[in-house]
């Protein structure tokens, strides 16, 4: 049976907020948003950086509750500048037939959840 990565969860419209290059590494994000996308901490993650085009492969480290915080640490720090726009993003592996469902977390201001959507394969 084949088996497929597939998008599972997606953060739009983020901002980031701090970068710090003397971190081991990662990407730390506002808990209550990680938990709007369905991203674990420590879950492997793409970041995408809109004003840039850069793109890199870290992983989510979860961030105080409520926060807004939306971090750039170790060699992702490099990604980008404070206030850049970034898309995060997170996949799942699904058989061949299986439905996948999507959680797609879009920000307002400050890096406040405005609207989760749920879309399924």
């Amino acid at each position: 049976m084949m088996r497929r990565f597939m998008l599972k969860g997606k953060i739009h419209g983020a901002r980031i907020t701090r970068t710090r290059l003397d971190y081991d590494g990662s990407i730390t994000v506002d808990s209550k948003v990680l938990t709007a996308a369905g991203i674990a901490p420590f879950e492997m993650v793409h970041v995408l950086n809109l004003n840039n085009g850069q793109r890199a492969e870290t992983y989510a480290i979860a961030g105080k509750s409520g926060s807004g915080a939306m971090e750039l640490n170790g060699p992702a720090a490099r990604l980008g500048e404070i206030g850049d726009e970034i898309i995060v993003l997170a996949y799942a592996l699904y058989d061949e037939g299986e439905t996948a469902t999507i959680r797609v977390a879009r920000l307002a201001g400050k890096n406040r959840v405005k609207v989760v959507k749920v879309h399924s394969s």
